[in-house]
């Protein structure tokens, strides 16, 4: 049976079919970036769902927002290409639920390019996220320990400005989970899926 973890219920069977973006052909390493206009960017996101993969169940926020800051110009290296400041997840309804972003400032990395499609391919890494609901409590990382070391992957179109966070292809699990009976499993892999449109639009390229 499936449970989910709702921002209207933290209790419910239901099935959810994660497709926010479909996967591009393989696209080629890139050792140096271009980036326009670069600077402070801003990015806002529809629904989150942040998932136990083991147990199938799910949180869901209504909203996401990110600022943070890209490097400007031309030949910049893939690694720390951009930092993510301040991060936020609304995830109100029936019942208090509150996900909070911890380890800021999130570091993005670019590592792959593909020509055809437009779309670099990366890590958001430093990542830890702290989960609160009625007699339940737990944090999302890469391992148990308090360092921030969850690591998520994404996707960026410079045609859409869309910043997609994929839910596979990073190290996150549930961790210190307290009170959440068969609905998370401490140690269990988590799954975070989001996009935001960021802006201004970039345009991110790899020669």
């Amino acid at each position: 049976m499936r449970t989910r973890v709702g921002a209207a219920a933290l209790a419910g069977a239901m099935l959810l079919a994660m497709g926010l973006e479909a996967s591009s052909p393989a696209a080629a390493t890139a050792k140096t970036w271009t980036v326009r206009p670069g600077g402070a960017v801003a990015g806002k996101g529809g629904k989150t769902t942040l998932t136990d993969t083991k147990l199938h169940s799910t949180l869901t926020c209504i909203s996401a927002t990110l600022t943070g800051t890209l490097k400007p110009g031309s030949r910049l290296p893939g690694a720390g290409i951009g930092a993510i400041t301040a991060a936020a997840f609304s995830c109100n309804g029936l019942l208090p639920v509150k996900l909070t972003a911890l380890g800021l400032p999130w570091r993005l990395n670019l590592s792959s390019y593909g020509r055809q499609s437009g779309v670099a391919r990366g890590t958001i890494s430093h990542l830890r996220l702290s989960f609160s609901g009625p007699a339940c409590t737990a944090q999302v990382n890469g391992t148990s320990g308090t360092a921030a070391n969850g690591v998520v992957a994404v996707s960026y179109a410079s045609k859409t400005g869309r910043l997609t966070v994929l839910p596979s292809g990073g190290n996150l699990h549930w961790n210190h989970v307290t009170g959440c009976h068969t609905l998370l499993g401490n140690g269990d892999p988590a799954a975070l899926a989001t996009a935001y449109a960021i802006s201004p639009p970039q345009v991110i390229t790899s020669p």
